[in-house]
Protein backbone atom coordinates (compact mmCIF):
# COMPACT_ATOMS: atom_id res chain seq x y z
CA UNK A 1 0.00 0.00 0.00
CA UNK A 2 1.18 3.44 -0.87
CA UNK A 3 2.34 5.96 1.75
CA UNK A 4 -0.48 8.98 2.03
CA UNK A 5 0.70 12.33 0.88
CA UNK A 6 0.26 15.08 3.02
CA UNK A 7 -1.44 18.33 1.73
CA UNK A 8 -1.31 21.23 3.70
CA UNK A 9 -4.28 23.68 3.56
CA UNK A 10 -5.90 26.82 4.90
CA UNK A 11 -9.44 27.34 5.29
CA UNK A 12 -11.35 31.18 6.05
CA UNK A 13 -14.57 30.99 8.05
CA UNK A 14 -15.84 34.27 6.96
CA UNK A 15 -17.70 36.19 9.32
CA UNK A 16 -20.56 38.35 9.24
CA UNK A 17 -23.73 39.83 10.84
CA UNK A 18 -23.71 36.05 13.10
CA UNK A 19 -23.30 34.04 9.82
CA UNK A 20 -20.56 32.54 8.45
CA UNK A 21 -19.70 31.90 4.53
CA UNK A 22 -20.42 28.37 3.02
CA UNK A 23 -19.07 28.15 -0.61
CA UNK A 24 -19.95 24.83 -3.38
CA UNK A 25 -17.02 23.89 -5.27
CA UNK A 26 -17.27 24.90 -8.93
CA UNK A 27 -14.65 22.69 -10.16
CA UNK A 28 -12.41 19.57 -9.19
CA UNK A 29 -13.39 16.00 -8.03
CA UNK A 30 -15.23 17.34 -5.18
CA UNK A 31 -17.30 20.07 -7.59
CA UNK A 32 -21.02 20.52 -5.96
CA UNK A 33 -19.56 20.29 -2.54
CA UNK A 34 -19.88 22.95 -0.17
CA UNK A 35 -17.02 24.07 1.90
CA UNK A 36 -15.12 27.15 3.70
CA UNK A 37 -12.90 28.95 0.90
CA UNK A 38 -9.56 28.54 1.25
CA UNK A 39 -6.68 26.18 -0.88
CA UNK A 40 -3.60 24.62 -0.59
CA UNK A 41 -0.61 26.40 1.32
CA UNK A 42 2.66 26.81 -0.87
CA UNK A 43 6.39 26.30 0.03
CA UNK A 44 7.50 28.95 2.43
CA UNK A 45 4.21 30.56 3.25
CA UNK A 46 2.56 30.77 6.65
CA UNK A 47 -0.59 29.44 6.81
CA UNK A 48 -1.80 33.57 7.40
CA UNK A 49 -0.23 34.00 3.90
CA UNK A 50 -1.43 31.39 2.30
CA UNK A 51 -5.08 32.08 3.80
CA UNK A 52 -5.03 35.80 2.58
CA UNK A 53 -3.71 34.44 -1.20
CA UNK A 54 -6.32 31.77 -1.97
CA UNK A 55 -9.38 34.17 -0.74
CA UNK A 56 -7.64 36.88 -3.15
CA UNK A 57 -7.55 34.32 -5.75
CA UNK A 58 -11.05 32.66 -5.07
CA UNK A 59 -13.45 35.39 -3.55
CA UNK A 60 -11.10 38.95 -4.90
CA UNK A 61 -11.38 39.59 -1.44
CA UNK A 62 -9.44 41.24 1.21
CA UNK A 63 -9.33 39.73 4.72
CA UNK A 64 -8.68 40.59 8.36
CA UNK A 65 -7.99 37.64 10.20
CA UNK A 66 -9.33 37.62 13.76
CA UNK A 67 -7.90 34.23 15.17
CA UNK A 68 -7.03 30.71 14.77
CA UNK A 69 -9.69 28.39 15.13
CA UNK A 70 -8.61 25.14 14.16
CA UNK A 71 -6.48 22.51 12.63
CA UNK A 72 -8.29 19.27 11.39
CA UNK A 73 -7.50 16.51 9.57
CA UNK A 74 -9.00 14.12 7.42
CA UNK A 75 -8.42 10.85 5.06
CA UNK A 76 -8.69 11.29 1.53
CA UNK A 77 -8.16 8.21 -0.81
CA UNK A 78 -4.25 8.55 -0.74
CA UNK A 79 -4.23 11.73 0.73
CA UNK A 80 -3.88 13.01 4.51
CA UNK A 81 -5.82 16.61 4.23
CA UNK A 82 -4.17 18.83 7.47
CA UNK A 83 -6.30 22.00 7.10
CA UNK A 84 -5.49 25.13 9.48
CA UNK A 85 -8.84 26.99 10.31
CA UNK A 86 -8.73 30.62 10.39
CA UNK A 87 -12.06 33.31 11.71
CA UNK A 88 -11.70 36.09 9.40
CA UNK A 89 -13.90 38.89 8.59
CA UNK A 90 -14.32 41.24 5.07
CA UNK A 91 -13.85 44.77 6.03
CA UNK A 92 -15.20 46.38 2.94
CA UNK A 93 -17.95 43.23 2.43
CA UNK A 94 -16.53 42.86 -0.90
CA UNK A 95 -17.17 38.89 -2.16
CA UNK A 96 -16.86 38.05 -5.70
CA UNK A 97 -17.47 34.12 -6.41
CA UNK A 98 -14.30 33.43 -9.16
CA UNK A 99 -14.13 29.93 -8.68
CA UNK A 100 -16.83 28.75 -6.74
CA UNK A 101 -20.50 28.39 -7.94
CA UNK A 102 -22.63 28.88 -5.58
CA UNK A 103 -22.24 30.87 -2.07
CA UNK A 104 -24.66 31.29 1.18
CA UNK A 105 -24.69 32.73 4.61
CA UNK A 106 -25.50 30.91 7.25
CA UNK A 107 -25.85 30.83 11.25
CA UNK A 108 -26.79 28.65 13.44
CA UNK A 109 -30.13 27.78 12.77
CA UNK A 110 -29.25 26.29 9.12
CA UNK A 111 -25.35 25.91 9.18
CA UNK A 112 -26.38 21.85 9.41
CA UNK A 113 -28.44 22.32 6.67
CA UNK A 114 -25.23 22.54 4.03
CA UNK A 115 -23.93 19.54 2.71
CA UNK A 116 -20.52 19.63 3.93
CA UNK A 117 -17.39 17.94 2.65
CA UNK A 118 -16.11 16.10 5.63
CA UNK A 119 -13.07 18.26 6.69
CA UNK A 120 -15.59 20.70 6.56
CA UNK A 121 -17.80 18.93 8.83
CA UNK A 122 -14.92 18.59 11.49
CA UNK A 123 -14.74 22.53 11.39
CA UNK A 124 -18.53 23.28 11.75
CA UNK A 125 -18.24 21.01 14.92
CA UNK A 126 -15.75 23.78 15.99
CA UNK A 127 -17.54 26.59 14.54
CA UNK A 128 -20.46 25.08 16.86
CA UNK A 129 -18.37 24.00 20.06
CA UNK A 130 -16.78 27.50 20.06
CA UNK A 131 -19.72 29.62 19.51
CA UNK A 132 -18.10 31.23 16.39
CA UNK A 133 -22.06 31.20 15.67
Amino acid sequence: MPEMKTIEAVAAVICRDGCVLATQRGYGENEGGWEFPGGKMEPGETPEQALRREIREELDAHIEIDRFLCTVENDMDVRHLVMHCFVVHVPDEHIELLEHKAARWVDSATIDEIDWLPADLKVVEQIKEQGVV
